[in-house]
């Protein structure tokens, strides 16, 4: 049986980079998730009959509102609903089930990164039949629907048994629970060479990967354990918890920090990898060298010929915008497009679909292929595995090799966390204020050659998209950029992006901070940050 609910808008429940984000709390008031998912449903088209994937990052929350999800896509029309086992569903994992299975679209319960529990975060999105993060014109269109909805649709019917494999019905709606790492699993040796990957590990190759307490665990202990053959233990943290067993499920440096120092300690591992919360992000380390997600793109792309699924080139080449250039390079000189895009993996949806790029990625440590359309944690680890069995080199080596042949972007992200959102507000607004007259000036021995607020046009559906991060480029060809971050529950985050390009291979040794010292001493001078946030020092730097 299906019933009717009043109820009321809420404020706030705008979409960000990837879906509605917000604490715990408010996402547990009645009626606040329901909404988002009625106007979601409200905001689409032909859907009667259709299938819809559902899954989460297994963070606190996610069961029960997978379990009204489901209820509520009865009540509105959809003749199948497939759910990930126990509710677990890694966001690429769930584009792979949209595509491979031709779902109407997705809904994905996750907040990415951001930590989990009854007091921390929690979030929804909407992908679509592509398999990626709907565009901005479907979550325009979700948001204004919350700004005006007065009833939902949702069926009285028991919970489904979400740890049982095994179809079931919610009224008229068949509900298939399934095994969440079997499809995603097969795709991966679909693309890589497992052979040569477990051929390297036998002998004697050792990886350790931190799946964080999050979603990659299962994946990552089937894949490189059972099927790759790495000894037992080499997946830590595998099992993923409500809370990410109290830790911050961000795969950097800070967070990630036990994984680094064991990899550079003289008996540890040759390589090193975690992913986030929900299975899209990836850190790679290698014996006694950081990989920063920049030149990773950049490796990955100049060698993703080694690969089966890429043996045949790549049709170009897509980053965010703040992302380093190091990925530009590479295109040049592969003669291949390089596209640069908002921040926001919808963004390179367009271009995938269209057969313009081939590999994308964003400095947030994500990279990804066409694939899927989402950026991919567990699966650039295995293109880093892949790329090392086949050359029988080091990480270190390969770095250092690609930084001599197409010099070396030293670079740099730094996060100030949890500003007053009116001081960040009135930053970025201050900045965009300058634009005009930053052209021309100089500061110590930089000169600025051009500064802009980032607009994108879209080369496949011509749209734009405009107020995308404020950029300062210099004579030198390094770079500046200022943008707020979407992917916060609380307050605002300052994300500071300085990139400086060397050519000089007597000089890629150095260390990253103080190279960029200068440029970090221009942007508190430009945007004045200390005088407007009161911070003295960024919360995080990567």
């Amino acid at each position: 049986m299906t019933k009717t609910i009043a109820t009321k808008p809420f404020d706030g429940q705008k979409p960000g980079t990837s879906g509605l984000r917000k604490k715990v709390p408010v996402f547990a008031q009645p009626h606040y998730a329901e909404n988002f998912i009625q106007s979601v449903f409200d905001s689409l088209e032909d859907y009667q009959g259709k299938t819809l994937v559902i899954g989460g990052d297994g963070r606190y929350l996610n069961r029960e509102v997978i379990q009204t999800a489901i209820k509520m896509a009865a009540a509105n029309g959809f003749g199948k609903v497939m759910v990930g086992q126990g509710g677990i569903l890694s966001t690429p994992a769930a584009s792979n089930m949209i595509r491979k299975y031709q779902a109407f679209g997705g809904i994905i319960l996750s907040a990415s990164h951001n930590p989990g529990g009854p007091n921390e975060d929690f979030g929804i999105k909407y992908n679509t039949a592509n398999g990626g993060p709907a565009p901005e014109r479907i979550t325009d269109a979700i948001y204004e629907r919350t700004k005006l909805i007065d009833r939902y649709r949702i069926s009285e019917a028991d919970d489904v048994p979400l740890d049982k494999l095994g179809t079931y019905k919610v009224d008229d709606m068949d509900v298939e629970v399934f095994d969440p790492v079997a499809d995603y699993a097969a795709l991966m040796e679909e693309l890589f060479d497992f052979d040569a990957i477990r051929s390297y590990i036998a002998g004697g190759f050792r990886i350790a990967f931190d799946a964080m307490s999050a979603v990659t665990g299962p994946y990552a202990r089937e894949i490189i354990e059972n099927r790759l053959g790495a000894p037992e233990g080499s997946v830590r943290n595998f099992v993923p918890l409500e809370d990410f067993g109290g830790h911050h499920p961000d795969p950097n440096l800070v967070h990630a920090k036990e994984l680094y120092d064991e990899v550079m300690s003289a008996d540890g591992p040759d390589f090193g990898a975690a992913s986030d919360g929900d299975g899209d992000r990836n850190m790679v380390v290698g014996k006694g060298i950081f990989i920063t997600p920049s030149d990773s793109l950049a490796i990955l792309a100049a060698n993703a010929h080694l690969a089966p699924a890429y043996k045949g080139g790549l049709a170009g080449i897509a980053r965010s915008m703040p992302t380093s250039q190091a990925a530009d390079r590479v295109a040049e000189k592969l003669g291949i497009e390089a596209y640069e895009t908002p921040t926001g993996w919808k963004f390179f949806g367009n271009l995938l679909d269209a057969g313009k790029a081939t590999l994308c990625g964003e400095e947030s440590f994500g990279t990804g292929s066409s694939h899927v359309r989402e950026k991919d944690g567990l699966w650039a680890v295995l293109l880093w595995l892949n790329i090392l069995a086949v050359r029988g080199e080091t990480a270190f080596d390969i770095v250092k090799k690609h930084w001599a042949e197409y010099g070396r972007n030293y670079y740099s992200r730094h996060d100030y966390e949890g500003i007053e959102t009116e001081a960040a507000n009135g930053l970025m607004d201050a900045l965009r204020g300058k634009l005009a007259a930053l052209p021309g000036t100089t500061f110590g021995d930089l000169t600025v050659k051009e500064a802009d607020d980032f607009a994108y046009h879209d080369p496949v559906d011509g749209s734009i998209s405009r107020n995308q991060g404020v950029r300062i480029m210099f004579e030198s060809g390094s770079r500046v950029v200022f943008r707020l971050s979407g992917t916060g529950t609380s307050g605002a985050t300052l994300r500071v992006y300085l990139e400086h390009f060397e050519p000089d291979p007597a000089r890629h040794e150095e260390d990253t901070q103080k190279t960029l010292a200068g440029l970090i001493a221009y942007a508190e001078h430009v945007a004045g940050i200390k005088e407007r946030t009161g911070r003295d020092a960024p919360t995080v730097i990567t």
